[in-house]
């Protein structure tokens, strides 16, 4: 039996036309962060997909919570099981703009959100697979 939380981030598309128009987000990558135990980044940053385009990362990641070598990741997943309202029961996923190479004085932004709900996927016993999320 192979115990493992398998991540992927296959493509990204842009609905907020502010972003769009921002000059400043050009390149974008996308973070995934599961607690304290998973902070996984896409190794590249894409040109900002423009008019409803999307831009592919196909990049994955897989988080192990056997028995005998994770045993926090494993308690850490009961527990959203089992407390109802734990507030971090969510993967959460980070779109964020990489200043160009010529302007690296800039900072690393933040421009958007998306959240999958771990507890929802536990208890439906139902995998997301190939869906947007928003």
């Amino acid at each position: 039996e192979v115990e493992k939380i398998w991540i992927k981030i296959t493509s990204l598309s842009l609905t907020e036309s502010r972003i769009a128009a921002d000059e400043t987000i050009q390149q974008l990558f996308v973070e995934c962060r599961l607690n304290s135990f998973l902070a996984e980044e896409t190794p590249l940053s894409l040109p900002k997909p423009i008019g409803g385009q999307r831009i592919h990362y196909n990049y994955s990641t897989v988080l192990s919570v056997d028995k005998e070598d994770n045993h926090a990741e494993r308690e850490y997943l009961k527990s959203i099981l089992l407390k109802p309202d734990l507030p971090a029961d969510s993967l959460k996923f980070t779109v964020v703009s990489d200043p160009p190479e010529d302007e690296q004085d800039l900072e690393c932004e933040d421009i958007g959100f998306a959240y999958v709900s771990l507890k929802e996927i536990f208890q439906k016993q139902r995998d997301i697979i190939e869906q947007d999320i928003d």
